[in-house]
């Protein structure tokens, strides 16, 4: 049953001027603000907002998890670019973040729902093909966030393992598929716990996560660089690129290596899909992903400086593909002279890396539960559902560590199999970031949101305006003009350019356990989902419900 808003007694920056119910004070300001946003987009206020701007740039920077991230998938940017396709890999891939976030957070500014990309698309596309395209950015989104946790928690689990295998000094241990399974489902039980009964926490948490990212990062870089015997000549490192796949020249070797920055920087949009629970989250929501992009780039960039410019015969480590644990842990080793010294360090990246997993698990579920709220998904009723002792979506938070849990077992049947799988993260976010910027592209050069009209535009032939919803506005925060247009087309031509690069293999020999599994997966992912919406959904599933009447009493 829609439920009906005055938005009359609001002011223009959303604030209640009259009636009952209404506050003073910053704290309530922000409420109504907050509340007068969703119900411009139809929604309607049900979570706690618990979140600031600097709990969630803590959620975004530890989600991100970038400087760590960039030690655990090292061999992938260095194969194919070596130190100097790195370098210059790294800039490439921060400075593009930086250009889609812009836009994204335009988006979530006039926006801010926990549906981020499918809803914007259903706002923005054209009348006749709006659905179905919401409806398979929808599924791209909640598909790749399930993927991101899996891999996240496989991270975890893959560390712990190996910090075994770094300190059995007999040999005596052999890993086998199912301890990393059963050690991923450790990890997501956990998460799952401080999720539900520590909800209230979160915030304060994520707090504490941003610093301990922070003091981590020093916390392992100075002993890196102090305790290392031999230093790297700048020469070598800015001028040295590796073609190990075998590509006909170094360029096409760096484009195919830009897949490993281009993960580091995966989760930056979270904070979109904890909108609902962000107070003044049209400003702060924007801000905070700028921010984590700011922090996690320089720290990022510091520690690649540090392991490029202070670890000896890096080649040698890669190439060493029957040792027991990464070439990080065992640069690390080398560095500091000890295997307690390395447990050490590598005990803060899975720290860490695990915080990553609960604020993975958090954005996820508000993903999954939004879009199940819109009719979206299977069960839709029941996923939706918020409990009313913690105001969480607990059982979207249930769904979404099963399908996890489900995928892990991938792992112990076919590993090869398993990495395709949570592979395709990055092209699942990256192609709803092109699908929602694109077509924010389309309407900003008709000038739809600066000038917005409620009603449809009957052209002299008598055909219908296909723009959508002409009452969409910008939000308080946004690049303006021709700068915003040119931003744009930064932002577009960037994420082709990785998605393009992204469904390539790591080198040119063609064998089944170098292929790119992640195309097959999601090809596999759009065709059921577009299989599945028609014939059922295309009937059900109408794009983001009006749960408030929007328009003017």
């Amino acid at each position: 049953m829609e439920k009906r808003i005055d938005l009359q007694s609001f002011d223009e920056d959303g604030l209640r001027t009259r009636g009952k119910g209404s506050v003073s004070g910053s704290k309530g300001q922000d409420f109504d603000r907050d509340r007068y946003e969703l119900a411009r987009v139809g929604k309607q206020q049900v979570l706690k907002r618990r979140f600031g701007l600097v709990s969630m740039t803590g959620l975004s920077c530890g989600l991100m998890c970038t400087w760590e991230s960039l030690l655990v998938i090292f061999a992938i940017g260095f194969q194919n670019g070596g130190p100097a396709g790195l370098i210059y890999g790294f800039i490439l891939i921060w400075l593009g973040n930086f250009s889609v976030f812009i836009c994204i957070g335009e988006l979530a500014s006039a926006v801010p729902t926990a549906g981020g990309q499918y809803h914007w698309v259903s706002l923005l596309a054209p009348r006749s093909s709006k659905r179905f395209f919401s409806y398979i950015t929808g599924w791209l989104t909640v598909i790749g966030w399930i993927a991101a946790l899996t891999s996240v928690c496989y991270f975890v689990a893959d560390l712990v393992l190996q910090l075994v295998s770094l300190n059995d000094f007999d040999q005596s241990f052999q890993r086998t598929n199912w301890h990393g399974t059963l050690l991923l489902w450790a990890v997501l039980l956990l998460s799952v716990f401080i999720n539900v009964f520590v909800s209230g926490a979160l915030p304060t948490i994520e707090v504490v996560v941003l610093i301990v990212h922070v003091l981590g990062f020093f916390g392992i870089l100075v002993p890196l660089v102090y305790l290392s015997g031999s230093y790297n000549s700048a020469k070598v490192v800015f001028t040295t690129f590796n073609n190990n796949g075998n590509w006909p020249n170094h360029a096409l070797a760096f484009f195919v290596g830009l897949q490993g920055n281009a993960l580091a920087f995966v989760g930056t949009d979270s904070v979109v899909h904890m909108s609902e629970e962000v107070k003044n989250a049209s400003k702060d929501v924007p801000r905070s992903m700028l921010y984590s992009l700011l922090i996690n780039g320089f720290l990022a960039i510091g520690m690649l400086f540090a392991v490029l410019f202070s670890a000896e015969n890096i080649q040698e480590l890669l190439n060493d593909t029957s040792a027991a644990t990464s070439p990080f842990v065992r640069i690390f080793t080398t560095a500091v002279g000890s295997e307690a010294g390395a447990t050490i360090m590598v005990s803060i990246i899975i720290f860490l890396e695990f915080c990553s997993a609960m604020g993975c698990l958090a954005a996820a579920s508000r993903m999954t539960w939004s879009f199940a709220r819109d009719q979206g998904l299977p069960f839709w009723r029941a996923i939706s559902m918020i409990d009313k002792r913690t105001t969480i979506p607990v059982v979207a938070i249930l769904v979404v560590t099963v399908c996890s849990a489900l995928l892990a077992l991938i792992n112990v049947i076919n590993p090869l199999a398993f990495n395709g799988t949570i592979s395709m993260v990055l092209q699942g976010f990256y192609l709803s970031y092109l699908l929602a910027i694109g077509l924010l592209l389309w309407r900003r050069l008709r000038g739809d949101l600066d000038n917005p009209d409620s009603s449809l535009t009957i052209f002299s032939s008598g055909q219908v305006d296909e723009a959508h919803d002409r009452s969409l506005t910008w939000g308080p925060w946004r690049l303006k003009g021709a700068l915003g247009v040119a931003n744009n087309i930064v932002a577009i031509c960037y994420l082709v350019l990785i998605i393009f690069f992204s469904c390539w293999p790591a080198a040119t020999i063609t064998e089944f356990a170098m292929m790119n599994f992640a195309v097959i997966v999601t090809g596999a992912v759009l065709f059921i989902s577009m299989a599945y919406y028609f014939t059922y959904a295309r009937k059900s599933y109408t794009g983001p419900v009006v749960e408030v009447d929007p328009h003017l009493q």
